[in-house]
């Protein structure tokens, strides 16, 4: 979900207004379709990734508002090389298990390449709680020291990459069922002030809705959302078979969880629509 005021370019496709559920609020402005999976990143090539991709694309481009098609967490260059073919405006290129000179090579090199072909890329430093630490260790806890994103190391990464985006480390935990997360503003302030370029929350399904609203005015301009969609399509699917044990046509049940699913991101658009304190 990205601030158009902010977040500028990331391929948005324009359609007519004939998509179903969220899609039919004109006032939501933007919303992204994230392409790939958070617990195993995006590395190889996958037999049903390109037609999914070029599907979503179909979608975006009869959709009533604004959609970017973007992939997120690509971990291996060979993904990243078939990501314009499948139709995507923007990838987030994470090397962030990298020690930061490594990410900072890795990001450079991905970087020069998307740009060549009017890709928008993000990146990611620091370690955002619940991914696998640097080298492929335990998770960094979100608030241990080093966990955090450096403005100074920030804004050099950012010069010396040349990369659009930059997801930061500011507090936020991937994959949280529960709304708990406290973010650091006081940091975020500091990133802004550091960074030229959008800066992106991951893990947002954790944090609370005045929180995120915080997060909005204090800088962010991208926010990720993916396990508060999920758990809202999948309650409402064990909520309909336990009041349908009889039902086996998925078309019903499936359709239900979609409702959920849209009603969850129109409300999570409206909440980041609110004016900041």
């Amino acid at each position: 979900m990205l601030d158009p005021g902010r977040a500028g370019g990331a391929g948005a496709r324009r359609g007519a207004a004939r998509s179903g559920g969220a899609g039919r609020d004109r006032r939501l402005r933007h919303l992204v379709l994230h392409g790939a999976g958070r617990r195993r990143p995006a590395r190889g090539r996958g037999p049903g990734r390109v037609p999914l991709a070029r599907a979503a694309v179909a979608a975006a481009e009869e959709a009533a508002v604004p959609v970017a098609l973007h992939l997120d967490h690509v971990q291996s260059d060979e993904l990243l090389r078939r990501t314009p073919g499948a139709g995507f405006g923007s990838v987030m290129y994470d090397a962030a298990r990298l020690p930061y000179a490594e990410n900072l090579a890795a990001t450079r090199a991905a970087a020069d390449w998307a740009r060549a072909r009017g890709l928008w890329i993000e990146a990611e430093l620091g370690e955002v709680g619940g991914k696998p630490g640097q080298g492929g260790g335990a998770p960094l806890d979100a608030h241990a020291p080093g966990a955090r994103t450096d403005p100074d190391e920030a804004r050099a990464f950012v010069a010396d990459t040349g990369v659009d985006a930059l997801a930061v480390a500011v507090g936020s935990v991937h994959a949280m069922t529960t709304r708990t997360a406290t973010l650091d503003h006081g940091l975020l302030g500091r990133l802004a002030a550091a960074v030229p370029v959008p800066l992106v929350l991951h893990g947002s399904s954790g944090v609370p809705d005045d929180e995120l609203v915080t997060a909005v005015a204090g800088g962010i301009a991208k926010v990720n959302v993916g396990t508060a969609l999920n758990a809202a399509m999948t309650g409402a699917i064990r909520d309909f078979l336990a009041a349908h044990p009889e039902a086996v046509d998925s078309r019903k049940y499936l359709s239900v969880g979609r409702e959920a699913m849209a009603r969850e991101v129109t409300r999570i658009v409206h909440v980041l629509g609110r004016p900041g304190p």
